[in-house]
């Protein structure tokens, strides 16, 4: 069940990142502004952000059998209409890509249901594994340039399509829920409105607004910066977009990993920390051998590992029968954190011609998380966690 929960998160973040690296072409092509770019990309981050409150919600209600195969099949039409009709115009592939954020929902299905799977000892493991699903978007940043320029703009599109669809149908027919999963007697509007009473909610929101925010900007203007700020080739730039995301997707289990034996509390700390090293030293724009290079894989390194110690925390504080829903609002929130990015940096290179101002802002941020986390986050986690869990920091 982790495997296909994992390999449906890697399908669906593969058809949500199909527009990314296609950003500075449809730039050219339909000769947007730096600001218009950013929303493009943009645009499926915040829907499949916001979607993922109800979403997760209705995964508590209905379980992630029937949710995984109902998100990939709804991402299908989508992905389709942009392969084959929508992309000839920038309002076309706003309205795509508004649609196409359901494919970023799969996230918060995929959370509840691992989670139900496996004890508290051994989830941030398993939440960090199916996390890795998120490097679909390596899958897309690797591929979606090179067979547009085999196949055309369709080529991409149609394949996604085509695994969503296959998945779809496996889902539904191999997928079952974890013994004993009962849907929640509350309705929809009382859950979300005791899911936001509770203080995880916002403590993880807002770390993952930082971690997993950082990575979804990153991963969806990366190009773009590489390309501007280097004058790198667009294929050069994905490529080294596909480095940043695979080595983000790797640290994330280890994220999870270390959580469970050192708490999720101390992960993060060291994750902020490594992200404001590395936006600070980036913010000066050096070369990108070796200065640059080292700046961004450090960041890649410590957001994957930190979005995986945020669900860590989630499992470790989060009642059982709202992982589901807390899970849909903290991951709208990581999404979020990514929608503003892009905006902010397109607005700022527009202004200044430099994305100084950008990466020192990043700088800033990570450190007002690391107190946040060094304070308020850790205060609770020791009051919540057992003696016994106290000396170690961890869950186990």
């Amino acid at each position: 069940m982790l495997v296909l929960a994992t390999v449906g998160f890697a399908i669906n973040f593969w058809a949500w990142a199909l527009l990314s690296p296609l950003g500075p072409r449809f730039q050219d092509s339909l000769h947007l502004s730096s600001f218009e770019q950013s929303l493009l990309v943009a645009v499926p981050v915040v829907v499949g952000s916001l979607g993922r409150v109800p979403v997760g919600a209705l995964t508590d209600r209905f379980g992630g059998r029937v949710m995984f195969p109902l998100v990939s099949a709804a991402t299908i039409v989508s992905v389709l209409y942009l392969g084959l009709a929508g992309h000839s115009t920038f309002a076309a592939l706003l309205v795509g890509g508004f649609f196409l954020g359901i494919g970023g929902t799969a996230f918060a299905v995929g959370v509840p249901y691992v989670s139900a799977w496996f004890p508290p000892e051994r989830r941030g493991l398993a939440i960090g594994i199916f996390g890795a699903g998120m490097g679909g978007t390596a899958i897309s940043a690797l591929t979606t340039v090179k067979l547009v320029e085999a196949h055309g703009m369709a080529g991409p599109f149609l394949i996604a399509a085509a695994a969503l669809a296959v998945y779809a149908v496996v889902a539904a027919l191999v997928m079952r829920d974890a013994p004993g999963h009962a849907a929640p007697a509350e309705p929809l509007a009382h859950r979300l409105a005791a899911t936001v009473k509770l203080g995880v909610t916002w403590q993880a929101s807002a770390l993952y607004a930082v971690a997993f925010g950082g990575y979804v900007a990153f991963s969806v203007y990366l190009p773009t910066y590489l390309k501007t700020g280097y004058s790198l080739s667009q294929t050069d730039a994905a490529n080294r977009m596909a480095g940043f995301v695979l080595l983000a997707v790797a640290m994330r289990p280890v994220g999870g990993w270390l959580s469970d034996r050192v708490g999720p509390v101390r992960v993060l700390a060291g994750s902020l920390a490594l992200v404001l090293a590395g936006a600070f030293a980036q913010s000066f724009t050096p070369s990108l051998a070796p200065v640059g290079t080292i700046a961004f894989l450090t960041m890649a390194a410590a957001l994957g590992a930190g979005s995986g110690a945020v669900f860590a925390l989630v499992a470790l504080l989060a009642p059982a029968d709202k992982v589901g829903s807390v899970t849909g609002v903290v991951g709208a929130a990581g999404g979020l954190g990514g929608f503003v990015p892009p905006l902010v940096m397109g607005s700022v290179y527009g202004a200044f011609g430099s994305y100084a101002i950008g990466l020192v802002l990043l700088a800033v941020v990570a450190a007002a998380a690391l107190t946040f986390t060094e304070t308020g986050v850790r205060s609770v986690v020791t009051h919540r966690t057992p003696a016994r869990q106290q000396c170690t920091g961890g869950t186990a």
